[in-house]
């Protein structure tokens, strides 16, 4: 799937926000918290994805991007976690047969600036979600 392809889909699956409400969904709210958890930690995921792009580390490069990509797919966040499969997949396959130290920073400028849009884009509708979703307040 291209880039072009990942801008297709929709910023959130509506669907898959449901099912997590319905899922976790106590007298608690436990989904609310699940879903604000997301938004709040979405910051320090995609930094610690930078930071270890761009210093060519390759465990923590695929440790961050899957981190990212297992969060975003959980929530419904589909662009984003489109996004994220498929910078995993070059960090996997061209950070593999190049210097990581090379490569890394080079997928960094290529990919970091589009995941991060897409991350506060996604943010501010998962906000907007909770902050209207029925009888959930």
């Amino acid at each position: 799937m291209t880039q072009d392809d990942a801008n297709a889909l929709p910023l959130l699956d509506p669907a898959a926000l449901d099912r997590l409400r319905d899922e976790l969904d106590d007298d608690e709210g436990v989904w609310k918290v699940f879903v604000r958890n997301f938004i709040a930690q979405l910051p320090q995921r995609t930094e610690k994805l930078r930071l270890a792009l761009t210093t060519g580390d390759l465990p923590g490069s695929l440790d961050a991007v899957l981190s990212l990509k297992t969060s975003s797919q959980m929530v419904g966040a589909e662009r984003l976690a489109q996004f994220a499969l498929g910078l995993e997949r070059l960090v996997r396959t061209e950070g593999r047969q190049g210097a990581p130290e090379d490569v890394l920073p080079r997928l960094a400028a290529a990919h970091l600036k589009t995941i991060m849009k897409c991350g506060r884009q996604t943010s501010d509708l998962l906000q907007r979600y909770l902050d209207s979703a029925p009888g959930r307040k």
